[in-house]
């Protein structure tokens, strides 16, 4: 109960960088670390963006076996308190408080991300596709989520100015997806639904990538 109230206090005060209106349901928790896959003998190098109140990382920490290691960064310093208080005792996690575009990543076997991509601009939303794709180690997966419908809502809100960001920054997400994903999964128990995308980095072409409009279906996140 108090993750909640911690979750809706922030939500409140900062609904911009936390994006969410609710902890992530069961149902998605499992369909984002769906690619948590148990690798007997090596260790597993995991990372979550954006982990909040810790609703994902426990289904993540629940799979990790002795030798792996998960690093969370979060930017809301609140929620990072909460995590470093759950997780003190557990040597596999580390806790970064601070932006994603700012940390030097290391290598990951597994990316989990939690951010509000229909909050960033585009070239945010560039920088941080960027960074992630680039840290996933060969066969690594990136997973993470929107809420179907979130981005009309927000234009529907928005004024004139904002709308134009969400615009072009949701051009840039749907075509990162639309390179980028090998599976999308529709998560109806949530509040509210979401679809979650996983993808995996595609070799970069011998030329300058043309840019095509994107027929994906309306994402946000």
């Amino acid at each position: 109960m108090a993750e909640i109230t911690l979750f809706l206090r922030e939500y409140t005060k900062t609904r911009r960088d936390v994006g969410a209106i609710a902890p992530s349901s069961a149902r998605l928790c499992r369909a984002l670390t769906r690619y948590m896959i148990p690798s007997p003998g090596r260790s597993r190098a995991v990372l979550e963006v954006g982990p909040g109140t810790g609703a994902v990382t426990r289904y993540i920490a629940d799979s990790l076996g002795q030798l792996d290691t998960l690093d969370l960064i979060e930017a809301n310093p609140r929620f990072a308190t909460l995590l470093q208080h759950t997780y003190a005792d557990d040597p596999r996690l580390r806790i970064h408080t601070d932006l994603i575009q700012e940390h030097k990543l290391a290598s990951y076997d597994t990316i989990v991300c939690g951010l509000p991509f229909a909050n960033f601009d585009a070239r945010t939303t560039e920088e941080i596709f960027d960074g992630l794709l680039g840290s996933l180690r060969p066969g690594g997966t990136l997973s993470l989520f929107g809420y179907m419908g979130g981005d009309t809502i927000r234009r529907a809100l928005a004024d004139q100015a904002d709308r134009e960001r969400t615009r072009t920054g949701l051009d840039v997400l749907r075509r990162i997806l639309h390179r980028h994903t090998f599976r999308t999964e529709t998560v109806l128990g949530n509040l509210p639904p979401a679809r979650v995308h996983h993808l995996t980095p595609v070799n970069p072409p011998g030329h300058a990538e043309r840019v095509h409009p994107c027929n994906c279906p309306k994402t946000s996140a």
